[in-house]
This record gives structure tokens, C-alpha cells and sequence, in this order.
């Protein structure tokens, strides 16, 4: 190469992400600075969603046009399909402090209209002209990033062709978020984990890390099988463990066999001889399945800033379903304050060594925990999810609705002026009869009912997830209120006025 073109060249993927520093820099120190922020809410994970529940999880992160309060930003949204304009309108009208009309004029939505089940980063790439758009967006590559769902190859190829960098794990990093390397970095780091093993890929695998466990708890009734990359608990597996021969029996080997033939699956339509192509191709692990009196499934939301900051965001407890109770539902703000400091300690030895080792961005550490009548909580990390996830959204709609901050030592947020803030929250309020709803009804039934979010109270139903309504019966929803009992009843309140108006419309 010669030196005029060593001059010009692009820069490489560290060059790009070494302007996060400034930039960050700047937006921590309230800087009036013009800056564009590009929004690609890509699904790139393993998941198969027809073309409007893909838009709908591609919409779940229309909270983010909130960050139009601050008014020297830009934000640059894109999504497979166009976002219908009373959907846009209504974010905008959320906007604490701002003229909607203000913020609509620094918004730029930008949509292939594809429906297609590919990603919507590979239908950006495929389209140089509309990248060209995207960057005639941009007013200053130096004041710009991407941000993304989760951050794989294409992502990265995605930064590269914009010219910004890219708020996100760089994927050199995706191995700590597998389930196998996940329970390597707990050893590491001594966070107490499930009993199991990591590194499978054949049922022979499977059937000697399930005696391994058995030799551990003999009395241990149920195991799980979890691929490498699942996303929602669909990688997951349950392997019955009752009534088989003691550990260590001549017969033990051929009934754990005949047991991972007869696994039950969390995604419904999996077969047995696809999931071992999976595990063979991905890796997996087997843990034991954790049990108690009492159990619960928080999680724990954190970042590592570009200044290599560790932060905690805010712990949760999931609401889980499915098969056996390990897909992902919804998920009450905040986790129970028993063990809310005790997750979240256990949490910064993972984010630090995270750090340590070069992570950026938004992340999660799934935890269960359980305790008998009488004793103390006990938490057991379960995965780490390098990527924004079903918590990220409801929690960033209070906080930039708010301005509240979270003190996990207390399991305690509380907005400025010292009110404390809670809310139950679900991507999954579904049923045949919400198919009669379009956005505009929801909206009209919430503002008619009093169940819309009102400003001043700071307490109300967020709704997300719109684009699924007509399809599939199906939207999400965040019910803020100053209290636990509040929040779940504001949310109970709404899912049965929904349930009466969609019956009285199909009652004519």
C-alpha cells in the first residue's frame, strides 16, 4: 500500500472504538455537543420469528427515542419494516421535558422493508444505498456510535461499513457468554454456580457428566441440558433423573441413555435428533436443577462503560413459563431486597473480570436462588447474556422517564425527588381475542381507563412490542407504580381491562 493510500484508508474496527472514549467522556459531562446515535435492534441470535413478531422485538427498543430528551441528539432508527406513525407519535408524546414536535425533527427512521426471517443487519449490508443513507445521517463519525441488540461478526461489519463505532462486547468476546464459558469464568472468579459440566458435545458427553452429578446428589430428581447459544431458555432441555438405578449401578449408563432419548425440550417444536446436531455443532453443558422451598430466578443488569467503569444497573425477578418453567416472560423491578446486594455482589466479581478483560457494554447474569423455612438465601449464577435482554428495555423506560437511580445494596430506586419506583413488566400480554386491538385502540383504552402513564404522578402502563398485536394477539407492557403492590396491581388491572374490551368487541 502506498503512502497516500495508507492516508486514506478506513479505519480498523479498535480505531473505531477508540472514539467511544471521548465520546463518552462527553455525554457523562452533559456535553451540548451534537451527537447521532444509530440504532440497529438486529435479533442476530438462534431464533426463527416470522415477520412481524421479528418487527416487534425489532420496536421493543423504541424506548430509545427517549434519549431525544437530550436536544442536541439524533436518532437514527432502523427496522425491517416502517413503524406505523401513531406508534412513533407515541414515544414521542413520553418525552419528559421536551416538545414532541423538537424531538421529531431529530428523529430519521429508516427501514429496508423487508419482512424477510434474516436479520436486519444482513439486510443492511446487502443494501449499499440505503448504508449511504445512513451515513448522509450522520453529521459527525466522531460523534456518532452504533447500537445493537447483541454484537456478532455482521455487527462488527456493520460498524466498519457506517464509519462509527460500536457500543457493544466486541465478538472476540462471545465465548464468555456461552453457557460452558460462562461456568468457567464463575469457577474463576469463585461465584457459586450449579453442580455440572461444561465442554459437551455427544450423548456420550451428556451420559458421563449426569453420572458425575448423580455421584455428587444421589437424590437428584431432574437435570438440565443447555446448548452452548440459546436465547429465552429454547436451548434449554429437562432429563428426568427419578426412579433410576444408584449411581454407579452396571445399569446406570443404559437408563441415562434411554432418559436423554425421552429430554423435554423447552421449545415445543424441537426434535431429539436436531438438538444433538445443535449440541454437536455449538457444545453445551448439564447442570443440576436447582430446588428449594422457596425459588426464585433474578437477574442482574450491568455495564462496563468505554472507560472501563463497571457498573450495575439494576437487578430483576423473572417471570419465567414455558414447558418447565425456563422461558422468559416479563420481570418485576426490583428483585426482592432479601437478596438483592447479595446477587449483586456476586455480580461485580463477574463484571470486573468482564472489564479485565476488555468487555464493553450492556450485559446480564441470570441467577437462581432458593432457601429452606428458616435459613438465608442462597444465589447460584446460572448464565451470563452478553447483549441487551428482556429486562434492558422496561428498566431504561423508568430510568429515562424518571431520572431515578438504583441502589442494589438496598434493592431499593427511587426517582429525585425520593419516591420510590416499582414495575412489573412482560413481553408476552397475549391472547386470541387482542387481535381485534390495533395500537390506536390500546391507546384509547388506556387513556379512557386512566391506565396510561401520566408525567406528573410518574406512575402508568409503557406499552412496546405493538407490531404483534394484529397478527398474533400479542404486545408488552411496563406498569410503573410507587410500590410493589401497586405496580402488580396497575398491571393486573390493565390485562383485565384489555380481556373485557376485546370480549365486548367480539360480543358486537
Amino acid at each position: 500500500m502506498s503512502p497516500s493510500a495508507a492516508s486514506v484508508a478506513a479505519p480498523t474496527f479498535d480505531e473505531l472504538q477508540s472514539r467511544l472514549v471521548p465520546l463518552w467522556r462527553a455525554i457523562r459531562d452533559m456535553s451540548e455537543e451534537e451527537q447521532t446515535i444509530v440504532v440497529v435492534p438486529s435479533m442476530s441470535v438462534d431464533s426463527a420469528l416470522d415477520g412481524s413478531l421479528m418487527q416487534a422485538y425489532e420496536e421493543r427498543f423504541l424506548f430509545l427515542l427517549l434519549l431525544l430528551r437530550q436536544p442536541r441528539a439524533r436518532l437514527v432508527y432502523v427496522t425491517s419494516q416502517e413503524i406505523p406513525s401513531e406508534v412513533v407519535d407515541y414515544y414521542l408524546d413520553l418525552l419528559p421535558g421536551v416538545i414532541a414536535s423538537h424531538g421529531r425533527k431529530r428523529l430519521h427512521l429508516v427501514a429496508p422493508r423487508d419482512g424477510s426471517a434474516r436479520t436486519l443487519t444482513e439486510k443492511l449490508l446487502e443494501r449499499p444505498r440505503l448504508l449511504d443513507r445512513i451515513r448522509s445521517l450522520i453529521l459527525d463519525p466522531h460523534r456518532a456510535h452504533l447500537v445493537a441488540y447483541n454484537t456478532t461478526e455482521r455487527e462488527r461489519e456493520l460498524a466498519l461499513a457506517l464509519g462509527i463505532p460500536l457500543y457493544g462486547s466486541d465478538p472476540k468476546h462471545d465465548h464468555f457468554g456461552t453457557k460452558s464459558g460462562c461456568r468457567r469464568l464463575f469457577a474463576e472468579e469463585g461465584v457459586p454456580h450449579a453442580l455440572g459440566a461444561e465442554g459437551l458435545r455427544t450423548p456420550e458427553d451428556l451420559v458421563a457428566a449426569l453420572a458425575a452429578i448423580r455421584r455428587e446428589r444421589p437424590g437428584l430428581e431432574r437435570a438440565i441440558v443447555k446448548l452452548n447459544e440459546g436465547v429465552s431458555g429454547d436451548g434449554n432441555a429437562t432429563v428426568d433423573l427419578g426412579d433410576l438405578p444408584e449411581p454407579g449401578d452396571p445399569e446406570e449408563e443404559s437408563a441415562l441413555r434411554d432418559r436423554l432419548e425421552s429430554m423435554r425440550f423447552e421449545l415445543a417444536t424441537q426434535t431429539l435428533d436436531e438438538y444433538l446436531d445443535k449440541l454437536a455443532e455449538r457444545g453445551g453443558v448439564v447442570e443440576e436443577r436447582l430446588a428449594g422451598e422457596e425459588f426464585r430466578s433474578p437477574s442482574v443488569q450491568m455495564r462496563i462503560t468505554p472507560l472501563g467503569e463497571v457498573e450495575l444497573l439494576s437487578t430483576h425477578d423473572q417471570l419465567l413459563g414455558g414447558p418447565s418453567g425456563q422461558a422468559y416472560l416479563g420481570c418485576k423491578f426490583p428483585a426482592d431486597r432479601d437478596y438483592a446486594g447479595l446477587i449483586g455482589r456476586e455480580a461485580m466479581k463477574v463484571g470486573r473480570r468482564l472489564a479485565r478483560e476488555g468487555v464493553l457494554g450492556r450485559f446480564a447474569i441470570d441467577f437462581v436462588t432458593v432457601r429452606a423455612a428458616g435459613e438465608a438465601w442462597r444465589a447460584y449464577a446460572i448464565e451470563i447474556n452478553l447483549r441487551k435482554g428482556g429486562t434492558t428495555h422496561p428498566f431504561l423506560t423508568l430510568k429515562f422517564l424518571t431520572d431515578g437511580s438504583y441502589d442494589f445494596e438496598q434493592g431499593v430506586f427511587r426517582a429525585p425527588d425520593g419516591v420510590e419506583k416499582h414495575f412489573v413488566a412482560s413481553d408476552h400480554a397475549e391472547a386470541p381475542a387482542y387481535r381485534v386491538f390495533t395500537p390506536d385502540d390500546l391507546f384509547d383504552i388506556a387513556t379512557r381507563h386512566g391506565l396510561h402513564y401520566h408525567q406528573a404522578r410518574q406512575t402508568g402502563v409503557v406499552f412496546h412490542m405493538l407490531a404483534a398485536l394484529g397478527e398474533h394477539g400479542r404486545f408488552g407492557l411496563t406498569a410503573v407504580g410507587d410500590s410493589a403492590a401497586e405496580a402488580q396491581a396497575l398491571y393486573d388491572r390493565a390485562l383485565a381491562t384489555f380481556d373485557a374490551e376485546a370480549a365486548a368487541a367480539l360480543a358486537g
